[in-house]
């Protein structure tokens, strides 16, 4: 726990997968203090540090949630926090007795924060779903992809992490702030199938307007252009060209020995884009990655190596800004954005389930720690 800009408050997340736990996760990063409720019989003999980097900074009690006991010490902990995420299909906390009603009730200026992939009403809220199907029905992943391919998968970033731990986050931190003047609680229901269609706002614009056709690979900014694109170089690797303005792109012909040359098409000529694309590709070829990107950077031809995960990790212009940072023996990204004065600080090993039980219950003024221990209600890893 850092003393970034959300320090003071607290978070108690329900144990989940993916988009609530990086959100719980961004909060932590922001110097809130997370109290993560893991399942009691997820909790094991600890041996070392984890690697799931979404718990960082986090602190884990293990609760048998089927139990009355375990849910009243849920709603004890809610009693003394200022958020509440949970991730479940809609409907399971309230079964649980956990849900918006019972917390509210419990403490009326809780921000209880939902996330799910289809939303809490709705024809598909009960369906299962990921984050392939999400971006699916929302036709941004129909728009991903090369012309005459199929749509192409952007892993799981642009749903789960993008469209759904994002728009929690801001949820929250909206919610939280508006009960500074309400003094009440709310819910926020951030849907990744609404959050990746309102990121698509943008592209929805030119395709009112007559900018964007709703085919793959014809656009200026899905590969359609070939000043927009990767290229492979002679190492079988690859540089990232994204020189839009006409300045950039002048800077991109000249470092790229194209400048002047007679009879090239210009770059905004659609019917001359695969001899523009044809000419950027033997060019390319000419030269190694590396050496691409010594000509290139730093500069304005908008042009960029594109780098493995490991390579990231170890580029100069990440270490020089401390992009990542070694943890374990790992190298993971560091707390984003920046503040002038708040500086958040990174917590420390992910937390494993249970390890913090008697920690965090005694931090909280808890009394009956060793009788709920006994009665399996609460369990220590």
């Amino acid at each position: 726990m850092g003393k970034g800009p959300l320090a003071g408050v607290r978070v108690i997340e329900l144990a989940g997968i993916g988009p609530g736990p990086f959100a719980a996760m961004l909060l932590a990063d922001l110097g809130a203090e997370v109290i993560r409720v893991d399942r009691a019989s997820a909790v094991k003999p600890v041996h070392g540090a984890g690697t799931e980097f979404t718990n960082r900074g986090k602190r884990s009690i293990g609760v048998d949630l089927k139990s009355e006991q375990g849910k009243e010490v849920v709603l004890r902990l809610v009693e003394q926090a200022d958020v509440l995420i949970e991730g479940f299909r809609p409907g399971v906390t309230e079964r649980l007795g956990l849900g918006p009603e019972q917390c509210l009730e419990r403490n009326p200026k809780l921000v209880y924060g939902r996330m799910t992939g289809w939303g809490q009403e709705g024809p598909l809220a009960q369906s299962a779903g990921h984050d392939i199907g999400y971006i699916a029905i929302t036709g941004v992943l129909h728009a991903i992809g090369r012309a005459g391919g199929p749509p192409q998968v952007p892993m799981n970033l642009l749903g789960d992490f993008a469209g759904g731990s994002m728009y929690l986050v801001v949820g929250v931190l909206a919610a939280l702030l508006e009960a500074k003047t309400s003094r009440r609680g709310q819910v926020v229901d951030a849907a990744i199938v609404d959050g990746t269609a309102h990121l698509s706002t943008f592209i929805h614009g030119f395709l009112a307007g007559g900018l964007w056709r709703d085919e793959r690979g014809v656009n200026m900014l899905d590969t359609g252009a070939p000043w927009y694109d990767v290229y492979e170089t002679a190492d079988g690797k690859h540089m990232a060209v994204g020189a839009i303005e006409p300045q950039f792109y002048a800077e991109f012909l000249r470092l790229l020995g194209l400048e002047g040359v007679q009879g090239l098409p210009s770059q905004h000529d659609r019917a001359g884009w695969p001899e523009l694309r044809e000419r950027f590709a033997a060019a390319f070829k000419a030269k190694t990655r590396d050496e691409w990107a010594a000509v290139f950077l730093p500069g304005d031809a908008c042009v960029a190596p594109v780098l493995s995960l490991e390579e990231a990790a170890q580029h100069p212009y990440n270490t020089e800004r401390g992009v990542f940072v070694e943890q374990g023996g790992h190298a993971q990204p560091v707390p984003a954005p920046r503040f002038s004065r708040s500086t958040p600080q990174m917590g420390g090993a992910p937390a494993l389930p249970g390890e913090h039980t008697q920690e965090v219950l005694t931090d909280l003024g808890f009394g009956d720690i060793e009788e709920l221990l006994a009665a399996g209600v609460i369990a220590q890893a």
